[in-house]
């Protein structure tokens, strides 16, 4: 917790009214009990209320004026702004982005890449009418712009799950000179014009119905996987409308799977390897999902409104930034997973995270005495 902009946060608090007649459980009370239920795994406000109130001679010193209560904790869910947290999680991001500048991301550039994606999040209909999703179900997305350096998210966007993912360009404000990696669901000539008036690049897959013709082919290495690199100009009327300048397409044959893909750009400088090397990159928020889904709790939810689910997801996301951060500054060399573990199971400890990380790691452990005696020697 030494770790978050408080002052920021005050401020931000002061902003949305958060504090406004409050007498038992302030923001940073909420914030710091939703971040322990976030590193600690607690499946339920029963479960927080249990596991604090277990401990009371060490609230104080973890932050708490008071025992947590799990229906002040549900009204606090419930009621309060969730952009709160919306904005404390871009104050983290910014940090976390600075710290992660000089991260290479395995290829090659001094653009910034961008991987575009969102994943869907599955609810109850019935517990959570208003997200809309299907007749028989309901769920939220979370659109995510991820920073291949580090990587960190620059974007979310949480929205029902009837929103399509092309809409979300719509949301992003394009960075002239970065590149944004994305699949066929964002494949909107509109919008990727307005990234490429913009000055930004892209890579996407085509597909398959995807009416144009040749305009001009390049030599293409085979060797390498490269079948075929060419200049291409749009046929279809609102395609051609919609995009009027020329495009890229690389056709690519991946030597360790043989799987044939077709990528759309309009980067015409890039080696067509690194085309298709960007696009591999894109996994990394594939990853990003996997990660937060299996480690956080975004898939279980402490309240039914729209406001108490996003409250989660976005303190959610300031956890996962602020453990980021963490590991950049004190320069740990352990994975984001085991880092989380190991915070778990003491977060009753006030001791330094060097301390809890290092010495119970067994190269750290004393070796046994030189002129130890052998129970059975002879």
């Amino acid at each position: 917790m030494d770790f978050v902009p408080w002052t920021s946060f005050e401020r931000l608090v002061t902003k949305y009214g958060g504090d406004v007649r409050v007498r038992t459980l302030r923001c940073t009370e909420q914030f710091r009990a939703m971040a322990f239920a976030q590193m600690t795994y607690r499946d339920s406000l029963r479960d927080i209320e249990a596991c604090l109130g277990a401990q009371p001679s060490k609230l104080y010193g973890m932050g708490f004026r008071h025992t947590i209560a799990k229906s002040t904790l549900a009204d606090a869910n419930e009621s309060r702004d969730w952009r709160l947290w919306y904005d404390l999680a871009a104050a983290l991001i910014r940090r976390a982005r600075k710290r992660y500048t000089d991260d290479s991301i395995g290829v090659d550039l001094d653009n910034t890449v961008y991987a575009l994606d969102s994943t869907t999040i599955d609810l109850c209909l019935s517990l959570f009418p208003w997200a809309d999703f299907r007749s028989t179900k309901a769920a939220v997305k979370m659109h995510t712009l991820l920073d291949l350096r580090g990587p960190i998210p620059s974007f979310i966007h949480v929205s029902n799950g009837k929103m399509g993912d092309a809409r979300v360009l719509d949301l992003i404000t394009p960075e002239a000179g970065a590149i944004y990696v994305m699949d066929r669901g964002y494949l909107d000539f509109h919008r990727l014009h307005m990234l490429h008036a913009a000055a930004a690049f892209f890579v996407t897959r085509a597909k398959r119905n995807m009416n144009y013709h040749r305009v001009y082919s390049r030599t293409a290495d085979k060797a390498v996987g490269i079948i075929a690199d060419q200049t291409i100009a749009l046929d279809g009327f609102y395609a051609r409308k919609d995009y009027p300048q020329h495009l890229r397409r690389v056709r690519f044959r991946d030597p360790e799977t043989g799987k044939r893909l077709v990528f759309l750009t309009n980067n015409f400088a890039l080696p067509p390897t690194t085309v298709a090397a960007l696009y591999k990159k894109r996994w990394q928020v594939e990853l990003f999902f996997k990660w937060i889904k299996q480690n956080l709790r975004i898939k279980h939810f402490f309240g039914t409104s729209e406001n108490a689910v996003k409250t989660q997801i976005w303190i959610a996301v300031c956890v996962y930034v602020l453990i980021a951060i963490i590991k950049k500054e004190l320069a740990l060399d352990v994975p984001l997973y085991t880092f989380l573990q190991i915070l778990s199971v003491c977060p009753f400890e006030k001791v330094l995270l060097s301390q809890a990380l290092f010495d119970g790691h067994p190269s750290s452990l004393p070796h046994p005495a030189a002129n130890q005696l052998n129970l059975f020697e002879s």
